[in-house]
């Protein structure tokens, strides 16, 4: 079964980027993600917009509060 990478409107986590990928999932639009280590050492893949993703790196900060979408700390 499909699970969608995408946050939700309500979920609120923030961690360390581990790791930057992206692709072409339906072979028309290109995805972008990150892989982010939550500080209790859980690991979230999360679908992010292409202007984040080129402004972070490995090793930043990423927040995302409910109501909003994920942000650069």
């Amino acid at each position: 079964m499909f699970k969608s990478h995408e946050p939700g409107p309500d979920d609120a986590w923030e961690g360390m980027v581990e790791d930057k990928s992206r692709g072409m999932l339906d072979g028309a639009n290109m995805y972008h993600f990150v892989k982010v280590r939550r500080a209790d050492g859980q690991f979230l893949k999360v679908r992010i917009d292409r202007r984040l993703w080129k402004s972070i790196a490995v090793g930043d900060r990423i927040v995302k509060e409910p109501g909003s979408g994920p942000a650069k700390a």
